[in-house]
């Protein structure tokens, strides 16, 4: 413990910007994994055949091994930050889109009815009924993907990415266990505060989205 303290003390600016590389990576991909499999997880809500599709593409996307995607990737993108966001992106699509889109098939057909009953366009009620009470399950699924990124942003060392893989791939390969420890106990802590964080979110959520009270504004103020 006290070397890898002496490690922290000795080496902290090295250590902060390996860090914030693992930060920047991980949000970055999750972020573009949520930009993608947000609206395919929708458009398949609304249109069954397309959702059949986008399933099919998100599970891909989570079936071929980050190793293979960044393999597959180097020849058009180089070494590097791209190819490991391209694999964390494609990485993040499957969780993402499979909450939303489990969440918005499972809203209680009643609601529908009810917004229809109020005059509101198919378009009115997906966005101020059906979105506002998937929230919870949109938050599971990001909360899942973005700790994924976390622990795979650290494969990215082996092609150069950067992050806290760097200090993990330089302790095995000189055997040193203060230099392995000090990548992998951030990126484990990151993963650790990342899942707290959203785990919180996530409850709240379900208790505001699950009140009594908490669903009738919702669906009053879409006329």
């Amino acid at each position: 413990m006290e070397e890898l303290l002496a490690f922290f003390r000795d080496n902290g600016a090295q250590v902060t910007q390996l860090v914030r590389e693992h930060l920047t990576l991980s949000i970055t991909g999750t972020a573009l994994g949520f930009l993608i499999a947000f609206p395919m997880a929708v458009a398949g809500a609304l249109a069954p055949r397309l959702g059949r599709a986008f399933s099919t593409i998100a599970n891909l996307g989570q079936t071929v091994p980050s190793f293979a995607i960044l393999g597959l990737a180097i020849p058009l993108l180089g070494i590097g930050f791209a190819p490991a966001l391209l694999a964390l992106t494609l990485r993040a699509l499957l969780p993402i889109f499979l909450n939303v889109f489990v969440a918005l098939r499972e809203i209680d057909p009643a609601l529908r009815e009810a917004a229809k009953g109020m005059g509101m366009t198919r378009w009115q009620s997906l966005t101020m009924v059906e979105l506002p009470l998937s929230l919870p399950a949109t938050v599971g699924g990001l909360r899942t993907a973005a700790v994924e990124s976390i622990g795979i942003a650290t494969l990215a060392a082996f092609i150069g990415g950067g992050g806290l893989g760097d200090l993990i791939l330089q302790g095995i390969a000189l055997r040193d266990t203060t230099r392995l420890l000090a990548g992998a106990l951030p990126a484990a802590g990151l993963a650790i505060v990342v899942e707290l964080l959203l785990a919180a979110l996530q409850r709240w959520l379900v208790r505001r989205a699950y009140r009594g009270d908490a669903r009738r504004p919702v669906v009053a103020s879409a006329t």
